[in-house]
């Protein structure tokens, strides 16, 4: 029977039990042989991550016991944490960062890199490529030994024979992704870009020519520059060099012709093949065969999949529910990725001969029907200085409520973090979890979100912390003058990025009533000082070089202009994040209490950046629902 609730205390299937007992995060997917791999975040297990692995006959394994969980922190964000073979499979433990040997055969499991007890071990790796002609392993590493805080990036070989000899193959830039091998290895297309860019920025691709004993006997230039990010290099199976750049505003598939030193494009379209490189091992493309690729790509915000015909550059776009498509890998003429659509979270599916089989299926709440989920509908809207922004919206939803007929609901905005990125469209539990409580919610793609173009993605650059707050002020006039939500009870959240977004909107707006800040950023200064080696100069791009334009940070960081927030701000913080330090958060509760203003925090001391651990997503979410209840005088 239905009854009727007031917005924002509507008794929902979602719980905080469910986000956590459902929320399986698939990433990785890797084939070979006759079986497929990928990660698998469990939150019920302190967040580890699984190895699994699925046979042809359908049986699942997880390659190794608990306590082991599988993560690479190179770059901190991590990504490329291992590599399967039919003989053994390589990966990085997240506990000890040292690569472990683990024999398919015996199932042994051996380090390789060695371990510093006095120093801590001082090296990261990632992103590993199978060199089977010389029986080893080429990668990217990490040395810390000289600068804790900034260490040295090269490409290394790493021989998987006692006593697993590493030696340096490239070095001199400030990072590396990528290396790849053609199929005679001869030839090893890497990535390289120094600071201030991001890969997003500006990345060169080289391709190094090798002589049998696996030494580089010299490199050539291949497409690139500070001005032009290439994405994914990578041979094909008759060893044509293929790369995806963003020299014509967007990241379309080039290939190299080696004879006349020029680059093709593949499938020339106004759509994105590519994402911002946060993590290594991204990848959106794979070669079916010498004259098929699949891929996907984003339109509009939503991503799509496609097969290219090399020959014809042309393509052929596969109809699907799916929205969300990552982690494409192909083998054996068929293609694997990760896929999500508006009422299924990620899944392992795979392609062959476009025919569309899921493999496997990470979260699918038994608690809910389509009924219950509020799907996002994509609106674009006119930003107060003239230009155009992008988002999607979802209504409140719940089936067993009828919405109270006086009044409007309240709106919770999401900023997304980055914040080069953008949202997703899939089934998210987080974003159900609000609108079947009676909250409408605007998740916005500001301006500086990717999915839109090189020319969309440049905006933020120098105005971080004004075009995106005019992004998601105005997504709130534009909601109002919809007449689709209350003015008088709106809210903003977001995490990292996103919640430095959330804090300047609430200090330089009058906009909302309420914030949630997840380890978001309150001092820039801080952050410009105190980073990781990543990101240690991704404010020069979105605020300004460091501390020439010290001035800029000064009058852009919401610490120093606490006088002008006047509104209730949860915090919660992972106590070990390395990215955002807890000192930010604490910072920002120190001085709104100092001025009488209610600065809830909420800290966690097992966490890094993000919230890993069932007993913590749950706490969090509790902790953010009770706070909004209470400002907007909502009974549970």
């Amino acid at each position: 029977m239905n009854t009727s609730y007031p917005y924002g205390s509507w008794p929902s299937p979602v719980t905080a039990d469910l986000l956590t007992a459902q929320n399986l995060r698939l990433s990785e997917p890797q084939a070979c042989g006759d079986s497929v791999f990928w990660l698998e975040s469990r939150p019920a297990e302190k967040g580890r991550n699984a190895l699994v692995q699925l046979s042809a006959s359908g049986g699942r394994l997880d390659i190794l016991p608990q306590p082991h969980s599988i993560r690479s922190r190179a770059h901190e964000y991590g990504g490329g944490s291992y590599l399967a073979t039919e003989e053994f499979i390589l990966c990085v433990l997240d506990a000890d960062q040292r690569i472990h040997y683990f024999n398919r055969s015996n199932g042994s499991l051996t380090a390789i890199s060695e371990e510093n007890p006095e120093q801590g071990n001082r090296y990261r790796f990632a992103d590993f490529c199978w060199d089977k002609t010389r029986g080893r392993v080429i990668a990217i590493r990490e040395d810390y030994s000289a600068d804790e805080h900034h260490p040295q990036s090269a490409i290394v070989a790493i021989a998987l024979e006692p006593p697993y000899s590493i030696s340096v193959l490239v070095e001199g830039a400030d990072f590396y992704s990528n290396p790849r091998l053609n199929s005679s290895g001869s030839q090893l297309s890497y990535l390289c870009w120094n600071h201030p860019q991001m890969p997003w920025d500006g990345t060169e691709c080289y391709c190094a020519e090798l002589n049998p004993a696996g030494d580089i006997q010299a490199s050539q230039w291949i497409a690139g520059s500070s001005h032009e990010s290439i994405f994914q290099p990578q041979w094909s199976p008759d060893d044509q060099l293929f790369f995806v750049s963003d020299r014509n505003d967007w990241w379309n598939i080039y290939r190299f012709d080696f004879a006349h030193r020029e680059s093709e494009i593949i499938c020339e379209s106004a759509a994105e093949f590519a994402t911002p490189q946060w993590v290594f091992g991204m990848s959106s493309y794979g070669f079916l065969d010498s004259e098929n690729i699949f891929c996907c790509f984003s339109r509009n915000g939503q991503w799509q999949m496609g097969i290219i015909a090399i020959k014809e550059k042309k393509l052929n776009e596969i109809p699907s529910e799916f929205k969300d498509i990552s982690g494409v890998c192909c083998h054996q003429q068929r293609a694997y990725c990760l896929a999500a659509s508006a009422t299924h979270s990620n899944q392992l599916i795979c392609i062959q001969d476009k025919n569309i089989k899921v493999l496997v299926q990470s979260t699918s709440p038994p608690t809910l029907t389509e009924e219950d989920i509020s799907q996002p509908q994509a609106i674009s809207f006119p930003t107060s200085d003239g230009e155009t922004a992008y988002g999607f919206f979802y209504p409140p939803k719940n089936k067993n409520v009828i919405p109270a007929e006086d009044g409007l609901p309240p709106l919770l905005v999401i900023c997304h973090g980055g914040p080069t990125g953008a949202t997703e469209t899939s089934l998210n539990l987080k974003t159900q979890f609000w609108s079947s409580r009676g909250f409408a919610v605007l998740d916005v793609n500001y301006r500086g979100s990717t999915g839109y173009g090189r020319h969309y993605r440049d905006r933020l650059k120098n105005n971080w912390g004004i075009t995106d707050v005019i992004d998601v002020c105005s997504g709130v006039d534009y909601l109002v003058q919809q007449g689709l939500v209350d003015r008088d009870k709106v809210a903003i959240r977001g995490g990292s990025a996103g919640g430095y977004t959330v804090l300047a909107a609430l200090t330089f707006s009058n906009t909302f009533k309420a914030g949630a800040s997840l380890y978001g950023i309150g001092d820039l200064e801080t952050l410009a000082r105190d980073t990781h080696k990543f990101e240690a100069r991704y404010l020069d791009s979105l605020v300004g070089p460091y501390p020439e334009q010290k001035a800029t940070y000064i009058a852009r960081s919401p610490i120093h202009h606490i006088e002008q927030l006047d509104c209730p701000v949860i915090f919660l913080q992972g106590l070990k994040d390395k990215v955002v330090p807890p000192q930010q958060a604490e910072s920002m509760v120190r001085a709104l209490r100092e001025k009488g203003i209610r600065a809830d925090y909420v800290s966690f001391t097992e966490e890094g950046h993000g919230f890993r651990q069932a007993e913590n997503i749950k706490r969090a979410i509790e902790a953010e629902l009770e706070f909004y209840q209470s400002v907007f005088k909502a009974a549970p």
